[in-house]
């Protein structure tokens, strides 16, 4: 957690490295972010496409637990994180998938939402969403 909450979000990652087997996989196809070699030396949160939540609770199962970094609901906390509540208006940018995005939700579930659909999954997230951005 301490991490996290002082911006180096890549640590989550390498807690799973003996699951993912390669940093590669952090990277979406539509990132132009340089994938790492492995988890050890040089692994950044430039080698990472994906926000984190910090809050997410498997009891609530339609809270955000991961998901495309080109969402947006104004400029991030020093810290990179970012508090979504049910009233919150976020949004995907361009940067990626053309103001679409990909999220992974709570339940295990990976949807492909646009802005209104994000929007209405915050909504009803049930809870603040605490998300932590590479």
């Amino acid at each position: 957690m301490e991490f996290v909450t002082n911006g180096q979000v890549f640590f989550t990652f390498v807690v799973m490295s003996n699951e993912l087997n390669s940093p590669n996989i952090l990277i979406c196809p539509a990132d132009n972010r340089t994938e790492a070699a492995n988890f050890s030396s040089g692994f950044a949160n430039s080698n990472v496409s994906y926000f984190m939540s910090v809050t997410a609770d498997e009891t609530m199962p339609q809270m955000l637990l991961s998901g495309d970094r080109n969402l947006t609901n104004g400029p991030l906390l020093p810290n990179r994180l970012l508090r979504l509540t049910t009233n919150s208006a976020p949004g995907w940018d361009h940067q990626l998938h053309k103001l679409r995005g990909n999220v992974a939700f709570a339940d295990g579930s990976v949807q492909s939402r646009d802005t209104s659909q994000l929007r209405l999954a915050v909504t009803n997230s049930g809870d603040d969403n605490l998300l932590a951005f590479p």
